[in-house]
């Protein structure tokens, strides 16, 4: 009987630099379920409240909002209870922030790792994504908890059925974030200004979003003689932040098919640019960290 040989390395041609290996990434899936558990390990070693802190902060933030915005500015809500609205925008921003910021670090915060092992540079970003999944639900869990209690006590608030497009609008968000993130944490690699550029820019984004204020008050041009409420329109995180809202709270008016499909393409034109831009910075990104 011919024994069958098992070649341990395979020498082939170059891969072109937008090249996806799906199959190397299924067969690293064990990896990513390693890098999840590390992330979410880490959050809470060495925290007297752990998990707790994931509650603890929007709690706190929804409260500066009120304060803030909603006593000294006087910016309504849509006739909606401030807790609600605050936190129905901060449950989906927070995830995209988050995802956004440790994504970006890719390369720079796991350099020590990728210059001892090999292993698909793309898990690591993934990984990031699906950790922060465990964040959000505790935080969507605590808009449930207040969503109730709103409802018994007589909240004008209600479901539609655009809320059913919750798991979509969630990946959206995590493929905004990925997108977004592994390209900006290709070019710091070489250019490690943009990093503490990016990091301010994710600030103002956050006021670029209809999230502590409503859409409906968005009126006017800006000094270019541009409508600033399609302007609004053109961040892709609206749409999506916008649609969440009116399908749990119902207020507003929903902001339309085609800009959701505009946030959806976008979303697919980023991920498949960002990881052509990752896949060629990853071969000799070890020279320049």
């Amino acid at each position: 009987m011919s024994e069958i040989q098992e070649w341990t390395t395979v020498i082939k041609p170059k891969d072109k630099f937008w090249s996806i290996d799906f199959k190397e990434l299924w067969k690293y899936r064990d990896l990513t379920t390693l890098f999840v558990k590390r992330n979410i390990i880490t959050q809470y070693k060495q925290t007297i409240l752990g998990p707790l802190w994931f509650v603890i902060q929007p709690i706190m933030t929804v409260f500066m909002y009120m304060v803030v915005f909603g006593g000294i500015a006087g910016i309504g809500t849509d006739g909606i209870p401030q807790p609600l609205f605050y936190l129905a925008g901060t449950c989906m921003w927070h995830y995209f922030s988050d995802c956004l910021n440790k994504t970006s670090n890719t390369f720079v915060s796991n350099s020590g790792l990728f210059g001892k092992v090999y292993f698909p540079r793309l898990i690591v970003p993934i990984a990031n994504v699906t950790s922060n999944l465990l964040r959000f639900g505790i935080q969507l869990s605590l808009f449930i908890v207040v969503y109730i209690v709103y409802a018994i006590i007589g909240c004008e608030a209600t479901v539609n059925w655009y809320a059913l497009l919750f798991p979509v609008l969630v990946v959206m968000m995590a493929g905004l974030a990925l997108g977004f993130g592994i390209l900006i944490s290709s070019l710091t690699t070489k250019y490690r200004d943009l990093q503490i550029l990016f990091s301010f820019i994710v600030q103002l984004w956050m006021y670029a979003t209809p999230i502590v204020y409503p859409l409906s008050l968005v009126k006017g041009k800006t000094a270019a003689g541009m409508d600033l409420y399609t302007i609004m329109h053109l961040n892709p995180v609206t749409p999506v932040l916008e649609t969440f809202k009116y399908g749990v709270l119902g207020a507003g008016e929903f902001i339309g098919w085609g800009w959701l499909a505009y946030s959806f393409i976008f979303m697919v034109v980023l991920l498949v640019f960002g990881v052509v831009i990752f896949n060629k910075t990853q071969k000799s990104f070890m020279d320049t960290v």
